[in-house]
């Protein structure tokens, strides 16, 4: 596959023979956690000093933790689009956040290949549980998750109706169910903020997905669990000041701290408890050792609830947040817990989203699409680290404020081009500068060139997603 991108084929689909079964009695069952907007920085076990996480920690010291992995965008839908279709983001059908003026420039289409319709065509069950943000009801019913491969889902279609964690109804398949919260409605796509908070939405989530998994323990599932927390509601930090909704401070309520700040811990606290109850179920059920869970989450940490980004840190070593290309808005967490199959480790390997569905492919045993830019991350995972295979380039764009585009090349020179097709790269050297501080373009200028030709070729060309560039601007990025 490297070979190829460094050709730099116009269409980049790059061809897979079929993955080859892992040899187990039984394929395993899998679970991808996604936080939304949890920065690198976020858990414990990624240097967090103020924020409790210790379940997450715990799967961390219990599995391997990544260092070095990448989401599949700066911003929400085209991060899950990549992770569905296993294309990276200038290959995959959703580039970015669309929004109400183009609804369907934000769904999969009928003829999408999802990591969810693989694994079914295995014969896993498969749900979906949380944000979905790839296809509503209506015009855009094409990308509705039980078109792209789920048999079950409960949670929310639409990624604006999301930012309320206190929702007066959500999903259960197609049917809309009332939720006993009363809300102050803002838009008519379900966003707005509680004035009656009653059932905080993860909290329901949880529940269902524990739930289903003991409906279902007896076949191989796939369950995509994609919690809401910690995103912002961003109606209530608009009208109230305060983004950080939650049903009660816990452990930081006696801080004396602003209520955003407050509010923010306490999500990613809640947020944790819910991995240990995932964990604590598995166990009980005995499915623990037959079954890989990867907790990650979907780009880098948001300032939306108004809290203060300094008192959390929550990018790490990394410049940054979500909406940047540099590693603030892109690195995130990833752990894989596999009981009695990946023992306590960290690996600094070099992967990203589209790494999950050839991964997914060949635990499950199932065939690849022929279309992938992802690398099966099962060597790595089964301890056969000399066959694990590493990508040359990876690739990511943005479209809001003026098109931009970056990749990594060889794991360590981190390009990102704005202002135009033919402007110039800004090189940052990743082994000597994590924070991309220093352009070393004009001290590497072969590097640069090689970045820049590789960026000219990386994307197809999508009408809804054309590059619509414009020149830098002069204010200097978190």
């Amino acid at each position: 596959m490297c070979s190829l991108f460094s050709c730099g084929h116009l269409l980049l689909l790059l061809t897979f023979l079929s993955c080859s079964p892992l040899s187990a009695a039984s394929p395993p069952n899998l679970i991808w956690i996604m936080a939304d907007d949890l920065g690198w920085g976020d858990l414990g076990c990624y240097g967090q000093k103020v924020i409790q996480t210790p379940h997450l920690d715990r799967m961390a010291a219990e599995g391997m933790r990544f260092t070095h992995f990448y989401a599949g965008a700066t911003v929400c839908a085209p991060s899950r689009s990549v992770l569905m279709t296993g294309l990276h983001h200038g290959h995959t059908r959703v580039r970015g956040n669309a929004g109400k003026t183009n609804p369907a420039a934000q769904a999969l289409k009928e003829g999408d290949v999802t990591v969810a319709s693989v694994l079914k065509k295995a014969g896993y069950q498969t749900a979906l549980i949380g944000k979905w943000g790839l296809g509503d009801v209506g015009e855009t019913e094409s990308g509705l998750p039980r078109k792209q491969g789920f048999d079950f889902f409960y949670g929310y279609l639409n990624q604006h109706h999301a930012h309320n964690h206190f929702p007066d109804y959500l999903w259960r398949n197609e049917t809309r169910e009332a939720i006993s919260n009363t809300i102050v409605p803002i838009g008519g796509d379900g966003a707005g903020y509680a004035k009656e908070a009653v059932h905080f939405a993860d909290d329901l989530f949880t529940d269902e997905a524990l739930k289903w998994i003991g409906e279902n323990r007896t076949s191989p599932f796939f369950l995509y669990w994609s919690m809401v927390i910690p995103h912002a509601n961003n109606e209530r930090a608009r009208e109230l000041g305060d983004g950080a909704h939650v049903p009660d401070y816990g452990p930081y309520a006696d801080q004396d701290w602003p209520p955003q700040d407050k509010g923010q811990a306490a999500m990613i606290t809640r947020m944790d408890s819910y991995v240990g109850r995932l964990m604590q179920h598995l166990k009980s059920l005995g499915l623990a050792k037959n079954t890989l869970v990867i907790f990650t989450s979907d780009n880098g940490p948001h300032d939306e609830s108004r809290h203060n980004l300094e008192r959390f840190d929550p990018n790490g070593p990394f410049t940054g947040i979500k909406r940047s290309l540099t590693d603030g808005g892109i690195r995130v967490p990833f752990l894989v817990w596999w009981p009695g199959h990946i023992p306590p480790s960290v690996s600094d390997h070099v992967g990203y989203f589209p790494d999950f569905m050839p991964t997914a492919a060949e635990l499950a045993g199932a065939a690849c699409p022929e279309t992938t830019d992802g690398l099966s991350l099962v060597p790595l995972l089964t301890g056969d680290t000399m066959k694990q295979k590493k990508h040359e380039f990876l690739y990511w764009e943005f479209h809001e404020g003026g098109f931009k585009q970056a990749a990594l090349h060889q794991g360590r020179w981190k390009g990102i081009r704005q202002g135009g097709a033919d402007a110039p790269v800004q090189l940052f050297d990743q082994q000597h500068d994590v924070a991309e501080q220093t352009n070393v373009a004009e001290q590497h200028p072969e590097m640069a060139k090689r970045i820049s030709d590789y960026l000219k070729t990386a994307r197809t060309p999508l009408a809804e997603w054309e590059p619509q560039w414009k020149s830098p601007s002069r204010k200097k990025k978190p």
